[in-house]
C-alpha cells in the first residue's frame, strides 16, 4: 500500500514562492507515476504537474508553466513541487498523487483518475 505524506503548504504574499514536499513509502517511488494536483473551494481537482516513471517526463497544467517545477528525489523517497511567482488564484489544497501505471503516460499524467494514491493535502494560501 502506497502511503503519501505532504508537507510545506503555508500562507505567502503574491509573487513569493513555496515548496511543497511529498514523503513516499511503501512501493518503490522509481516506478510510481507521481503528479501535484490542486483543488480550490468549489471547484473540481485539476492537474498541477507530474512525472512520468518510465522516462522522468514531466507534464505541467497551462496555467504553472514557467513557475512551478515538479522534481524528485528517489534517495530520499520524495516527490517535490517548487513554487515561485505565487498569484492568489494558486490558492487551494495541493494534494500528492502516485500511480503504479508503468509504461508510456502522455496526457494520463494530468486525470486525476490517473492516479489511486493519494495524499492528505496541504493548503496553500497566496494573497495580494
Amino acid at each position: 500500500q502506497v502511503q503519501l505524506v505532504e508537507s510545506g503548504g503555508g500562507s505567502v504574499q503574491a509573487g513569493g514562492s513555496l515548496r511543497l514536499s511529498c514523503a513516499a513509502s511503501g512501493y518503490n517511488p522509481s516506478r510510481l507515476n507521481m503528479g501535484w494536483f490542486r483543488q480550490a473551494p468549489g471547484k473540481e481537482r485539476e492537474a498541477v504537474a507530474a512525472i512520468c516513471s518510465l522516462d522522468d517526463n514531466t507534464l505541467y497544467a497551462d496555467s504553472v508553466k514557467g513557475r512551478f517545477t515538479i522534481s524528485q528525489d528517489n534517495a530520499k523517497n520524495t516527490l517535490y513541487l517548487q513554487m515561485d511567482s505565487l498569484k492568489p488564484e494558486d490558492t487551494a489544497v495541493y494534494y500528492c498523487a502516485a500511480d503504479d501505471y508503468y509504461g508510456v503516460c502522455g496526457a494520463r499524467l494530468l486525470r486525476v483518475a490517473s492516479f489511486a494514491y493519494w495524499g492528505q493535502g496541504t493548503q496553500v494560501t497566496v494573497s495580494s
